[in-house]
């Protein structure tokens, strides 16, 4: 399993850059680290007790707290700072980005709740 050599938050940009020693690099938005935490509030306790996290566009990373040599607590400004990030969790978040987030905007669209990504795929393409 690869283990990162640096972590550098861009709180300007809600970012999370996290390289790995094989080389790979993620960029890691910080609702999307918000929305996939591994805490048993969004979890749940079990499957199908999973809670939908929403209206997180704009949560941002106060702290980065280091869990033994295996991975790393994310405290949110929102109050969230349960779920320890383990570097194989960050690693599958990174690699498997684009379809959780494309999960992600499917299960927010079949709630009924808006996020602005969404509205922006429903807008008709223009010419220009």
């Amino acid at each position: 399993m690869p283990h990162p050599l640096t972590i550098k938050l861009h709180q300007k940009s809600r970012q999370l850059e996290i390289g790995f020693d094989d080389g790979k690099t993620f960029q890691l938005p910080c609702e999307y680290l918000r929305v996939y935490s591994q805490s048993a509030e969004v979890t749940g306790h079990g499957p199908g007790q999973e809670t939908l996290q929403l209206d997180k566009q704009n949560v941002n990373i106060a702290e980065i707290s280091p869990v033994g040599n295996y991975g790393i607590k994310l405290h949110f400004d929102d109050g969230h700072d349960t779920g320890i990030y383990t570097w194989q969790r960050l690693y599958e978040l990174g690699e498997h980005q684009h379809a959780y987030w494309m999960d992600y905007l499917r299960r927010v669209m079949r709630s009924g709740h808006r996020h602005p990504e969404l509205d922006a795929l429903k807008q008709p393409l223009r010419n220009e």
